[in-house]
């Protein structure tokens, strides 16, 4: 991923968009202490906490001067209670919306008027133009219609729910498509610098009713649009992200059921030496079949590490193996967050339901964080509100935050994230590297035992070891994997822009007692055909090219410059491709 995000704190970074930063402000405002013109609050959320001298009255007098008829307001807090004004608005605004429906104006009194009544999602949009659109939306069509319908009650886009349920599947349970929604998002974060927000667990009500109502309405003018577009067949220009399989396990992964599945390479494609080409999986459009067509038309293998460990890392792999007898490393990994941290169970709440953590950043959540969302939760003996509880997912999942005591949550510490990517523990400690540097590298790394699952084919096929040239090759996840397998590195030359990374990997070897060479250099720029032909001359060629470039234009986190290939960083895939190509003749010369 992009090795920029220097900002570790956390606190230089809004991860939210304009259109998120709007939606938030507004989700936590309309669910809040409601603020009446005489100055008294009545807080929402089922939380009675009203001044000691607020009557009915008074209620309904605030209700009164949001807009609402008396008798509407008084029906509604005769269903809902006093204390949930939060009820009480919401079935306020689903009386306005079928007062003003042409099909009829029920009577307020009838019992049929309740929440339950023309759905429950639905209702919330109320100064709806009627039309022959809106009404066939009213109704859900499908399943995948009402799960995107909830996930926008939750406060996501519809852009961000329509693409989570395409690239999940349509049978993805709603804590799925909201972990890859916040996944995405989390992705947005290492290259925003706006100030920092604070969480006002009860901030004053910042909206009218008519404010309220105006961005309902526009959440379901684009739910509409969404409708209208995918009836005409029409494919939104935005979507500039390649559709991956689901589930993403590639050719196959460990505990999976088994597929068979016939690969043909292309000849181009076939014989020495090996490589294995590695990627963001959710790259701009375009990307992989560029990348596919300068890598002799190999298709790509999308595979999720979630299926490997207990974090999740999509990534696109293109590589000329054989993908028949592959075996993981053992002892398997963990596959769950209470599997792998078994010291969180203890305060895990029962509303937080993650089973596995998004994918590791090069960056953490704050102090600063942290201690919002324990001030956002000790007000609650129980269970907190739901807005709370979203509040704090999101968060949870944003960042990778782990529950460790009651109320308070922390980012992972580095031989926590060198666990779960399948590195020996303190393999990126010491030497003079910097805690930033350690979360910065690992960040950026393989996960090894998804990389170890597909060179497991190599073992019985170079029973005397192998030579490696690792290009781009970060803190050494493939000499990892080769060595977990139980593969001699014979000779390795690994190039890496990064000294911190370089030190890591000579450290690695020395303290793994490798008997081969390592060879190190710092620029693949810098690496040409003379060179290569003369260490290649010297040890008889390389077994295996294995690299992943820099994907800073690629991810999602860089909003600013995702310039797909064409970017600076990221364009230094052609190298690995004239790299692979030179290595390819030289040894096609030598036979």
């Amino acid at each position: 991923m992009n090795g920029d995000a220097s900002g570790v704190g956390g606190e230089n970074f809004d991860w939210n968009t304009d259109d998120e930063l709007e939606v938030n402000d507004f989700s936590l405002s309309s669910c809040s202490s409601l603020t009446p013109p005489n100055g008294e609050a009545v807080v929402g959320c089922g939380e009675a906490r009203s001044t000691a001298g607020c009557s009915n009255s008074k209620l309904i007098d605030h209700f009164i001067g949001m807009g609402f008829s008396k008798k509407m307001v008084s029906k509604a807090i005769q269903e809902n209670g006093e204390e949930n004004t939060d009820s009480i608005l919401e079935t306020l605004l689903t009386y306005s919306a079928i007062e003003s429906s042409p099909q009829g104006q029920p009577d307020i009194d009838s019992d049929n008027s309740s929440l339950d009544s023309g759905g429950s999602f639905l209702d919330d949009f109320s100064d709806i133009d009627s039309s022959s659109d809106t009404e066939e939306i009213m109704i859900p069509e499908s399943d995948e219609d009402g799960k995107l319908l909830s996930l926008v009650k939750m406060g996501y886009t519809v852009d961000e729910a329509s693409i989570a349920i395409e690239r999940c599947g349509q049978n993805s349970s709603l804590v799925e498509l909201t972990d890859f929604i916040c996944a995405a998002q989390m992705a947005k974060v290492a290259d925003a610098h706006f100030p920092e927000l604070p969480l006002e667990v009860k901030p004053k009500l910042k909206h009218s009713y008519s404010d309220f109502s105006k961005h309902k309405k526009r959440k379901l003018s684009d739910y509409a649009m969404w409708k209208k577009k995918r009836r005409n067949g029409v494919q939104d220009d935005d979507d500039e992200t390649i559709h991956l399989p689901n589930p993403m396990t590639g050719f196959g992964a460990p505990g999976e059921p088994c597929q068979t599945i016939c690969r043909t390479l292309p000849e181009a494609a076939v014989g020495p030496p090996f490589f294995y080409y590695e990627n963001v999986a959710l790259a701009p459009k375009g990307v992989w079949t560029t990348i596919s067509r300068f890598l002799y038309d190999v298709e790509p293998e999308f595979v999720d590490s979630k299926y490997f460990c207990a974090a999740a890392r999509k990534r696109g792999y293109v590589h000329n193996l054989p993908i028949e007898n592959r075996f993981p490393l053992l002892p398997l990994p963990p596959r769950t967050i209470h599997e792998a941290l078994p010291l969180t169970r203890k305060w895990w709440p029962s509303w937080d339901q993650r089973t596995k953590l998004n994918c590791i950043q090069t960056c953490i959540g704050s102090a600063k964080l942290t201690e919002r969302i324990r001030k956002a939760l000790e007000d609650y003996d129980g269970e907190p509100p739901l807005r709370v509880q979203k509040y704090v997912l999101d968060e949870c999942r944003k960042w990778n935050l782990v529950w460790v005591g009651r109320n308070k949550v922390a980012p992972l510490e580095p031989d926590e994230v060198e666990m779960l990517l399948g590195f020996p523990r303190n393999h990126t400690r010491g030497g003079g590297i910097s805690r930033t540097d350690r979360y910065k590298s690992l960040g950026n790394s393989f996960q090894v035992d998804t990389v170890a699952y597909h060179l497991s084919v190599l073992k019985d096929m170079f029973p005397g070891g192998i030579n490696l040239l690792s290009l781009f090759s970060g803190i050494g996840g493939a000499e990892v994997a080769l060595h977990r397998l139980g593969i001699r590195l014979k000779n390795v030359v690994s190039v890496e822009i990064s000294e911190v990374n370089r030190n890591i990997v000579r450290c690695w070897w020395e303290q793994t007692n490798q008997r081969g060479n390592l060879i190190d250099l710092a620029d693949v720029q810098q690496l040409n055909g003379d060179r290569l032909e003369q260490m290649m001359n010297s040890f008889g060629g390389f077994d295996l090219v294995v690299g992943g470039s820099p994907c800073n234009n690629l991810a999602g986190s860089n909003r600013h410059h995702r310039d797909g290939l064409e970017g600076k960083e990221s364009a230094l895939f052609y190298d690995y491709f004239r790299i692979l190509d030179l290595v390819k003749c030289i040894m096609t010369k030598a036979q």
